[in-house]
């Protein structure tokens, strides 16, 4: 009979046969194991880097918050509260950087470099847990956040020392008549809205004061003004020198321009612009000419969508196209821009050229486009945002898209602390926001059926619009019942015309033959763009009454996060059963659990109440519930002595 092996014995072999020593003793063997392994290690290494790519990083939106809030107060605190604030600021991030900061530890306090150490093999000293690494990060990350945030404070203290202390902020208080010597800033706009003084065709035009005369003296200044004149204003271009007189006023609360002023003359010009101004302005005038022989419609939208010029645009079209939330798509927006730099990088990488080259040339490109649109702040703002969300659209990182757009937020408001409070910046940045976050991930959720131009034609302004409707709450508290269908509706529309326009814009002063046609191509797909708005501002209930304010604001983003969920639920339909079938089987079970637990009770009660014998005593015991006491009747024994009770015989009355 043979003796099973003890157990050290079988220790014993199963060591011997250990992975490491056949390896040792068998090298081919061991070899045709890892060739069969590795596609298993290949596979779980792609998933890991799914995983890692698909990871948000979310470290840099604390200082982006921050470094926002700080050049938001910036704009409405005082000098002297703008200084305390950078002031707590800065004494914050010294404390974080001193090198005698401590940690709590079970012992008590200590050094911060006596950090705990874990020992391995032999006695080797490992280092900090990643426990413990994980305060010196946040650490860090806070003490950088506070130094941005006082960057963007001291920019926005300089800032309002210029609008709050000074000659022109005394005559801005004062509403002094002035001669004023301003550089134009930016394109001019037309004012929908008559003037107090019954001035029909205004203008507001973004200039810059150089210098100003009032009261006898000449002052030199360098500050932001905003010009009220008439229709002499409208031909103004970003770059000239103007002379004009006027009545000064105070700017809104909350406004980055030092005042506003009332033009009362034509202005005079005192010198052209720059070269690289001038050449952009005129072929965006010659493309708004070129363009108003396609009608209303199609003549003023062209010109709006390829180069921003929307003095043209109809006013009623504007109107229709707020109702259903086109705004974005009467000038030059992100999305334009995203489509220009997607465009020009497929075109460069189709030709083959290497990956940094197709960059360089398609970032030279977008350059070339901003030039012709005109390099305004929120062209500017359009462009970077556009190229975060094609990158993040486009190579699928959600993360690293995040990561951009915090830099960019960071970086524009240290810049320009104004933006913090433009209402187009923050639409930019939601925007953009969605896209990063969402957009890819609705893209995977669609159908492999579904071709990936579709599916961003789709995601793109499903995520946009879902993230930018609180925010419009605030500027217009109304909710458009077709916006969303509207922008998806008018996505495909957009490239044509962007495409198509850029290229007969590009094409105009060399071969206005050629340009006239494709602007009449692209005149078609815009005359489209406003088929769409003014089809779904006509159907019922195109603009519902909302709440105003923080309320509606927050209902809005909650009907957001809504419409998101039961998107989900309809494209994943087998999740969906899953799921019910999984909750239905958790009720069930609660609900069997809990009438068991009833059941025991009502056992336990029944148990406890009516007639209970008590043997040996010959008594019955009866519980009732209402008075909570024992009553204890007393019953004869059926055997015991005393007197029996007759009983008549039969028959017997």
């Amino acid at each position: 009979m043979r003796v099973p092996p003890s157990r050290w014995q079988r220790y014993a072999d199963a060591a011997v046969r250990s992975p490491a020593r056949e390896e040792h003793d068998d090298p081919v063997a061991a070899g045709r194991i890892r060739e069969a392994l590795k596609p298993a290690r290949d596979t779980a290494s792609r998933q890991r880097q799914i995983a890692r790519r698909r990871r948000t990083d979310l470290r840099l939106v604390f200082p982006a918050l921050l470094v926002w809030g700080t050049a938001g107060a910036g704009n409405w605190l005082p000098p002297a509260g703008l200084a305390g604030l950078c002031t707590a600021l800065a004494a914050a991030g010294i404390m974080l950087f001193l090198p005698g900061r401590v940690n709590l530890g079970r012992s008590g306090i200590r050094p911060a470099r006596e950090r705990r150490t874990r020992i391995g093999r032999g006695g080797a000293r490992l280092g900090p847990s990643a426990g413990q690494a994980a305060p010196r990060s946040l650490r860090a990350t806070v003490a950088v956040a506070l130094l941005l945030s006082l960057a963007a404070g001291a920019h926005a203290a300089v800032e309002a020392s210029q609008r709050h202390d000074g000659a022109i902020a005394e005559a801005v208080a004062a509403r002094a008549a002035v001669v004023a010597e301003l550089e134009i800033a930016g394109a001019p706009r037309r004012l929908r809205i008559p003037g107090a003084g019954g001035l029909a065709d205004r203008w507001a035009v973004p200039v810059k004061l150089t210098a100003m005369t009032f009261g006898g003296h000449r002052v030199a200044g360098d500050a932001r003004l905003v010009v009220m004149g008439g229709a002499s204003w409208g031909d103004a271009v970003p770059g000239q020198h103007l002379r004009a007189t006027g009545k000064l006023r105070p700017a809104a609360p909350g406004q980055p321009e030092a005042g506003l002023l009332a033009a009362t003359s034509a202005p005079t010009l005192l010198r052209g612009p720059g070269p690289w101004q001038q050449g952009p302005g005129e072929l965006r005038r010659a493309f708004t000419a070129a363009a108003a022989r396609f009608g209303v419609d199609a003549g003023g939208l062209l010109p709006g969508m390829v180069t921003g010029d929307t003095s043209t645009l109809d006013a009623e079209l504007e109107a229709v196209m707020k109702t259903v939330g086109m705004t974005h798509l009467t000038a030059v927006s992100g999305a334009n821009c995203s489509l220009i730099l997607g465009t020009l990088l497929l075109t460069a990488r189709t030709l083959r050229l290497p990956r940094t080259a197709a960059a360089g040339a398609s970032l030279a490109g977008l350059a070339l486009f901003v030039l012709m649109v005109g390099p305004d702040p929120s062209v500017l703002r359009a462009s970077l945002m556009g190229s975060i969300g094609l990158a993040s659209v486009a190579f699928g990182r959600a993360g690293r898209g995040l990561s951009l757009l915090c830099v960019a937020v960071i970086g524009l408001l240290v810049a320009q602390p104004v933006l913090a409070t433009s209402f187009g910046f923050l639409l930019s940045v939601l925007a953009t926001l969605g896209i990063v976050v969402t957009g890819r991930r609705i893209m995977d959720w669609l159908p492999p059926s579904v071709p990936r131009w579709a599916a961003a034609g789709v995601a793109v302004p499903l995520s946009a619009q879902l993230f930018c409707a609180p925010a419009i709450v605030l500027l217009q508290p109304q909710f458009g019942a077709y916006a969303l269908p509207a922008n998806m509706a008018a996505a495909a529309l957009v490239a044509p015309v962007t495409l198509l326009g850029t290229a007969g814009a590009a094409l105009l002063p060399a071969i206005p033959a050629a340009a006239g046609l494709l602007m009449a191509a692209a005149a078609v797909f815009a005359g489209a763009v406003a088929g769409v708005a003014r089809f779904f501002a006509a159907l019922p209930g195109a603009a519902l009454p909302w709440p105003e304010g923080a309320l509606g604001a927050a209902t809005m983003g909650l009907f957001s996060a809504i419409v998101l969920a039961a998107a989900w639920l309809a494209l994943h339909p087998a999740a969906v059963v899953r799921g019910v079938l999984a909750a239905h089987a958790r009720v069930v079970a609660v609900l069997d659990g809990r009438s068991q637990t009833v059941a025991r009770s009502a056992a336990r009660q029944t148990f406890s109440r009516g007639l209970e014998h008590r043997s040996g005593r010959g008594t019955l015991r009866v519980r009732k519930p209402t008075s909570g006491r024992n009553h204890e009747w007393l019953l004869p024994r059926p055997n015991g002595p005393g007197p029996r009770r007759r009983t008549p015989p039969p028959g017997a009355t």
